[in-house]
This record gives C-alpha cells, structure tokens and sequence, in this order.
C-alpha cells in the first residue's frame, strides 16, 4: 500500500522506528508505524474489556496500539501499554484466538512484566515511548538487538530486547492468568491453545524466519498441555464466540486485509461470489483504493441502506467522497457518523476537517467546537492538533493556532519547530493565562530537548 492510500484511510500517525525518531507523522515506508482507525479500536477495546475487569485493571488506564507491520506479533511494553500487530490481526481465524492473545498479554500487564522502560524516554508524550518501543522490536525482529537500542533511544546502552523478552516462567504465569480471565469471563481458552499451537511449529524455524512472537514469547510444549488441560477441566470449554464478535472480528479482518493490501489482493480473497457483509465491505475499500468511484459507492451506500444505525459504513461514505474533492456531499455522511457514534473522537476529528474544507465561516465556528470536543480524547494524536491549529487560524485565534502547532510539533519531537510555535503563542495569548503557561512549559521542554539531541 502506497503512502498516499495509507494516509487518506486512517489519517494515520506514524512512528518511525528504525529510524532516528525526529518526526512521529514519519510515513510508513520509513519503518513499523502505528495505525489509527475507530472501528478497530473499538472492537478490540471491546474484546479486551471484560479481560481488564477480570484482571482487576482500570481498562481507561490500558492504552492500545496497532502497529502496521505483517508478523504475527503482540506484546506490552511500558507498564500498560498493548500493541498488537496487524499481521495477528489479519491472521486470527476466529474472535476466541484474538481474545485468547489479549487474555494472555493482560497476564502480563497485571503480573507487571516489563513494567519499567528506560528513562531516557521523554516525557513529553507518549510518542517517545512508543517509538522507543517499537525500535527495540525493530531490533529483535532484525537480531540486531543493539543497534535497535541505539535508533530508538539515542545511544542508550539500554538493550532492547530487555523491553520485549519474557522468560518461560513468566509466559507460564500469564498463561495461568490468561485461563483465569477467560474463565471469569466464561470464555473458552480453545483459541488461545489454538494460537500457540500455530506458533509452535515456529520454533524449528531459523530465527531470520520466525515471527517476533516466538523470539519475545518463548514456547514449550509445556505451556500448550497446561492450556489444553484446563481446557478438558473447564465448563466453558465448548461455548463458541457469541455471533456479534464472529460479526466484528470479520468486519475488522475484511477492513484491514482491504486497505493493506492490493485490491487485486483483496479481490481474490473476497471474490464476487461472495456476497457476505465483510466481503462487500472489503470490496468497496479496494474499489475506493483502485479508484473506481461509482463501484465504492454503491457498495458503501448499500451496506448503509442495510445498517443505517452503522456509524463505521457512513464514515466510509463520506471518506470516498470527501477524499475524491466531495466535502459537501461528504458532510451527511460524516455528521451521521458522529451522531451514532458520539464518542468517537477519529470521527469527530474527520467532520472537522470536512467542515474546514467547506471554506465557510459559520462551517469554520462548527469544526472549532467539533476539534475543542475531540482533542480531550485525542491529544496524543497529531493530526488532531494540527487540524485544531488550523480551526483556531480560521476564526482569527492566532495565539490558540500557534499553541496548537506547538502541541503537534513537541509530539513529533521536532523541538526547534515546538520552541519557534511556543514563543510565538506566548506573545499573542494573555500573559499568566493557563494557555500561555502551557506554551511556556513547551518552550523550555523543547529548548531541553534539543540541546540533549545537540550535544549527544
């Protein structure tokens, strides 16, 4: 997938990782690279949940991410913090094997495997960390652990398998837990024996061709009797994915396989025969993607027709058009999406910035109150502050538009832009006022950082 398809689909923030991190919206050919899409994120948030209850963790507190990369990878890293690759994603055959790998690293979290990260990350969000820890999977995937530890963290003598590696005890443990959870949950455990067993046949490969899972989760056979075992034992052992999680997890596998591969790809996988709701679905992505707009639509308008309480099928609608010059008859599509799906803030900060390419002063006022609403849930993600930069611009708050651009750039660790956007924020914005203290602290936190970066 090229970058242009890539970054009109999930507006996506990227993080280099075998790179020198200098800008977190880096696009993904330059390395592993996280995407953003609502209708993603809220299945697996939805799948992990119930998990976070079980393992008695705030699930607001456990942050999830979704790396663009092919491996059959997930793991956590810095306390609670769950990546999980778009390979496994795209791989799990049913909702019980993706709910059975987050069952497992939830053992992690709530054992406190890998709690601690190095203190040379910065604290200025949670860019650095993710870029951090995607280096150091960079390294393992690579065997090359420490000059994956010196691209992510700057030179650090940190090695960066210490952020990813878990012994075998600790892989029992959080398959002991993992049981535990699906067992509260009255979850069977079929699919994560199912996932280990996948992997098992991994561990003759050469280490060039395993997936990272095996090198950072080590396997014994062990480990997928005691699974298997409990599974003979428990009463939920026989209870199948309800029909909702079979409905989402193929929703999700279609949406993925869709916009990160070919269409010529996607077509062979979801043929014409095939006229079930994730392969038309998946369709009329790859037709967006070819571009053939007619074809898009009609299938994006007709999974509408048939779920018009679906906030993710108008979304797609007003993606096709917005993203082929459309804005106005985009809007529709978009403000349903948002009135189904309030708390989306992705979605809130599309309609933004559809009502911002309308070029009209009362849709500039809407997409400021819209961008104001969206970033309380969005302030990692950098579009987002870019698009409330330009909102601010739109209605003449200078001073708000540069600390906007100041909060983007600190995210993207471009510190002489962060200090340049800081001070000119500070000279526009009411002296004292919480804003312009906001713009100071970005000020000094860049100038900091920069001279670290200078001086080595």
């Amino acid at each position: 997938m090229d970058m242009r398809r890539t970054s009109r689909w999930i507006q996506c923030v990227a993080v280099a990782a075998l790179l020198a991190v200098v800008n977190a919206s880096t696009s993904f050919a330059q390395g592993r690279s996280l995407i953003r899409d609502a209708e993603i994120e809220a299945t697996i948030r939805d799948f992990a949940t119930p998990l976070f209850q079980a393992a008695g963790l705030e699930p607001s507190a456990i942050d999830i991410f979704i790396v663009r990369d092919d491996s059959l990878n997930a793991f956590v890293a810095g306390g609670q913090n769950l990546f999980l690759h778009t390979g496994l994603l795209i791989k799990t055959r049913d909702p019980l094997e993706l709910i059975g790998v987050i069952a497992h690293e939830t053992g992690h979290i709530s054992g406190g495997h890998l709690a601690r990260t190095s203190d040379a990350i910065s604290s200025a969000s949670k860019t650095a960390l993710v870029a951090t820890i995607l280096g150091a999977v960079a390294a393992v995937a690579s065997g090359n652990a420490g000059a994956g530890a010196a691209i992510a963290l700057g030179g650090s003598n940190v090695a960066s398998r210490s952020f990813l590696e878990y012994s075998r005890t600790q892989e029992s443990a959080a398959d002991q837990a993992a049981l535990t959870f699906l067992e509260q949950t009255g979850q069977s455990a079929k699919g994560l024996a199912g996932f280990l067993r996948t992997l098992s046949g991994q561990e003759l490969l050469s280490a060039t061709r395993r997936d990272p899972y095996v090198t950072t989760h080590p396997l014994t056979q062990d480990r997928i009797t005691a699974v298997e075992s409990h599974i003979e034992n428990s009463a939920y052992r026989d209870v199948p994915s309800t029909p909702e999680q079979v409905a989402r997890h193929d929703r999700m596998v279609a949406k993925l396989f869709a916009f990160l591969r070919s269409p010529e790809q996607t077509f062979r996988r979801f043929p014409q025969t095939d006229n079930s709701l994730p392969a038309r679905y998946a369709r009329a992505i790859a037709y967006y993607e070819i571009p053939d707009l007619p074809k898009a639509l009609d299938l994006a308008r007709g999974l509408v027709a048939e779920h018009p309480e679906d906030p993710y099928f108008h979304e797609l609608v007003g993606q096709i058009l917005f993203e082929n010059g459309r804005p106005a008859e985009a809007l529709p599509s978009y403000q349903t999406a948002h009135r189904l799906a309030p708390d989306q803030g992705q979605i809130e900060v599309l309609l933004a910035r559809n009502l911002l390419a309308l070029n009209d002063p009362a849709s500039d006022q809407k997409a400021l109150r819209h961008m104001e609403s969206a970033i309380k849930t969005e302030d990692d993600w950098s579009s987002a502050w870019r698009e409330l930069a330009i909102a601010y611009g739109r209605v003449g708050r200078f001073g708000d538009s540069a600390l906007a651009l100041a909060e983007e750039a600190i995210r993207g660790r471009r510190w002489r832009d962060a200090e340049g956007q800081a001070k000119r924020a500070q000279a526009q914005l009411p002296q004292g006022s919480p804003a312009a203290l906001r713009a100071l602290d970005i000020e000094e936190l860049a100038r900091r950082e920069f001279e670290k970066k200078r001086d080595g």
